[in-house]
């Protein structure tokens, strides 16, 4: 479990390799990543976009971002979380990301850059 607080805005992550959908001998190693977003503060926030670095041994570093998550763009009201998945695939099967959330905070209208921690992505099969 990887976590961090950016503005009163906990962020966790729990990364599991995917077994069932990977295929290492096509360099196709699937990671599934389970997010919680914990509203910690007074003021309720809305995700807006979000920007990752994913990291790829052995093939660099690769820039995604877009609009919401999983094609939402949820509000978190103080004292609530929103949890989500997704997954992301690796040539190498070792790796991680990282990213940022970018929010504004409903009340104040002030905009958030919420930190999204660096977290490994290692393949079982590289494991053993």
């Amino acid at each position: 479990m990887f976590s961090t607080t950016t503005f009163d805005i906990k962020v966790t992550v729990i990364p599991e390799y995917d077994v069932k959908n990977s295929f290492p001998s096509a360099n196709r190693f699937v990671f599934r990543y389970t997010i919680t977003i914990e509203n910690l503060g007074k003021d309720p926030i809305q995700l807006l976009r979000r920007k990752w670095l994913i990291y790829d041994l052995g093939f660099g570093f690769t820039e995604v971002s877009g609009d919401g998550v999983i094609g939402l763009t949820p509000e978190i009201l103080p004292g609530d979380n929103f949890t989500y998945f997704s997954n992301v695939m690796l040539r190498s099967g070792v790796g991680n990301m990282q990213g940022i959330y970018y929010c504004v905070n409903q009340s104040t209208k002030e905009q958030l850059e919420i930190e999204v921690p660096k977290f490994n992505l290692v393949s079982q099969v590289l494991n053993n």
